[in-house]
């Protein structure tokens, strides 16, 4: 007999308070050694009075993803970027560009232009991994996976946005990977609430620890 959708008026940050309140639910928890992944910190997302494909949840975002990267760092953990960008005609972006053709799609987002630039608030360091990637997932036909390999990782964290979109890819192909995932809460950024908390909880439910940012650091302290 098959299970019903349960219907109970809840909204998705309702739901998603719901699932977090659960507390006898099992964790994947962290592991001996992490990586902080830094999802497309990028102006075409971050910056509110420049484009309007961006978009911002936590004010603190940025912020909260330059503490986690420099507490990875100083316990000699990896911290990577990356960011999402496409040649002057596209030809690289795949099926993923054939929805809308505007100025401000995705296609558009060319190597070296303001939309592709790191946001100027984020701690980038010398020695962190960035690189541009094509699809959502940070993992998807990048160096991701051999250079979490090569650092002995086992637990990778990841940040950024959108969380609906390219945060979740990155948490399923990290959990498909083999890594325990983390996502912390107030890391992520959504264009509206209902897609952010909605796939925050299912992130939960599923894929991911999603955890306060404070937890985090904790753990990344204490290491």
């Amino acid at each position: 007999m098959g299970v019903v959708m349960v219907e109970d008026g809840k909204t998705a940050r309702e739901f998603f308070e719901a699932v977090m309140a659960n507390k006898a639910r099992a964790k994947f928890g962290f592991g001996n050694k992490a990586a902080i992944v830094n999802v497309d910190f990028q102006q075409a997302y971050t910056q509110l009075d420049m484009f309007s494909t961006s978009y911002q949840t936590d004010p603190r975002q940025i912020e909260y993803a330059n503490a986690l990267s420099i507490a990875a760092r100083d316990k000699d953990m990896p911290v990577i970027w990356s960011r999402v960008g496409y040649h002057d005609n596209a030809s690289d972006c795949g099926v993923w560009g054939t929805r809308t053709n505007t100025e401000d799609s995705l296609q558009n987002i060319r190597y070296g232009s303001e939309r592709h630039a790191y946001d100027p608030r984020c701690d980038i360091r010398d020695e962190d991994l960035q690189y541009t990637k094509r699809m959502p997932s940070a993992f998807f036909e990048t160096q991701l996976a051999s250079y979490l390999v090569w650092h002995k990782v086992d637990t990778v964290i990841v940040t950024g946005g959108s969380t609906s979109g390219c945060v979740r890819a990155t948490a399923v192909d990290s959990l498909s990977h083999g890594y325990r995932t983390i996502v912390p809460i107030e890391t992520t950024a959504d264009k509206h609430e209902t897609p952010h908390f909605a796939n925050l909880a299912d992130l939960q439910l599923k894929y991911a620890d999603v955890l306060p940012v404070a937890e985090v650091l904790d753990w990344l302290r204490a290491s």
